[in-house]
């Protein structure tokens, strides 16, 4: 067992403590990295405040970029100082998803219990299958892709989740095609990479619609064409801005609200893409009649729909062209004695993406 440094979670909705806890070595088809980058997701702050379940104590953190330190036995692809983005993508390659192509929805659980404990013993849940906030992670092979040794780490960090959470939703859950209208709803870090993705596919209009006229401009720059504040019925207002509705509406913030309205952007026949997850214990309406009468779905996307030793060096090559924006999605760098207060910067909605900084 090796110490290392770690922001434990004791209690929901409390302050994280940096503490020493102990990390087994990498097991069968399991791999070690020091983590370089760790970003903070609004799915690490649900977890820390309960809303996924889950038990105490626990380390969270999952969109991570680091240096591969140790392998166990039967890791193929893979050596020792691969750089290499650390997703929460945990696929076993042999049940029904895996087989059918969707690793984000592999059915296989993770093995428990994790690599993680106190130094009494007690287990540490490793959240989300990574718990990256942490100066070293063990995980499964199947969650890493190595990514070029000159790349940023901290922007490599956003690949490992945001970035494929909003492009792939764009991209492989909607389809989106060339000529289409596609609505945002949301124009945080997954959002923008949403719109990323839709301009990529070729969307005629990409419409933003978020709180803030702040954050409406800073989607117009990763390529919306339209911004619409969420007041009053910003769906009337989309329609009159498009002459229609939209054929794709993509929700990317965890508000359960935002998904009962969502539905009346679209034109018959389109769909609503659910990409932002709300609390386990909150739940949204809609009208069952008026979408079967305009043939129109509400659609999950898990992790942009991806698979990861496809999409993320497609991703990091578009990066690397300059055709998509990563480095601009950081709104603050933080070390991990700041996580505090870099989670608190992202609960107050004004940051796109904060990293924390390991080495």
């Amino acid at each position: 067992m090796e110490k290392i440094r770690a922001a434990v979670c004791r209690e929901y909705n409390a302050p994280l403590t940096i503490e020493e806890v102990l990390l087994a070595p990498p097991g069968e088809g399991q791999i070690e990295v020091e983590i370089a980058a760790v970003a903070i997701c609004h799915s690490d702050i649900s977890f820390l405040q309960g809303g996924f379940g889950g038990t105490l104590p626990t380390i969270a953190g999952h969109e991570a970029a680091g240096i591969i330190t140790k392998l166990g036995d039967g890791v193929k692809g893979l050596k020792v100082g691969d750089h290499v983005c650390v997703t929460l993508i945990h696929s076993c390659g042999h049940c029904r998803s895996c087989a059918s192509a969707s690793p984000t929805t592999c059915e296989t659980p993770v093995p428990q219990p994790g690599p993680l404990s106190l130094p009494d013993g007690t287990p540490i849940l490793q959240a989300m299958a990574c718990g990256a906030f942490a100066e070293k992670v063990v995980v499964d092979q199947s969650q890493v892709v190595v990514i070029p040794s000159d790349m940023s780490m901290e922007a490599a960090s956003l690949v490992s989740c945001g970035v494929i959470t909003g492009l792939g939703a764009a991209v492989n859950a909607a389809n989106v095609r060339p000529g289409q209208d596609v609505v945002v709803i949301g124009a945080g870090g997954v959002g923008l990479n949403a719109i990323q993705g839709a301009r990529l596919a070729g969307a005629r209009r990409i419409v933003a619609v978020d709180m803030t006229e702040e954050k409406l401009a800073v989607a117009r720059e990763f390529g919306a064409t339209d911004g619409v504040l969420a007041e009053g019925k910003p769906w009337a207002a989309v329609k009159a801005l498009l002459g229609k509705g939209a054929d794709s509406v993509l929700v990317t913030v965890g508000a359960a609200p935002a998904y009962d309205t969502a539905p009346r952007y679209l034109v018959p026949t389109g769909r609503v893409i659910a990409v932002g997850m709300p609390h386990l214990d909150k739940s949204s309406t809609y009208s069952p009649m008026l979408l079967a009468r305009q043939a129109q779905g509400i659609e999950g996307s898990m992790m942009g729909n991806v698979i990861i030793r496809r999409d993320i060096p497609w991703i990091v090559d578009l990066y690397q062209q300059g055709r998509i924006k990563l480095d601009e999605l950081i709104s603050g760098r933080w070390r991990l004695e700041e996580i505090n207060e870099a989670i608190a910067d992202t609960v107050s909605g004004a940051a796109r993406r904060n990293v924390l900084l390991l080495r």
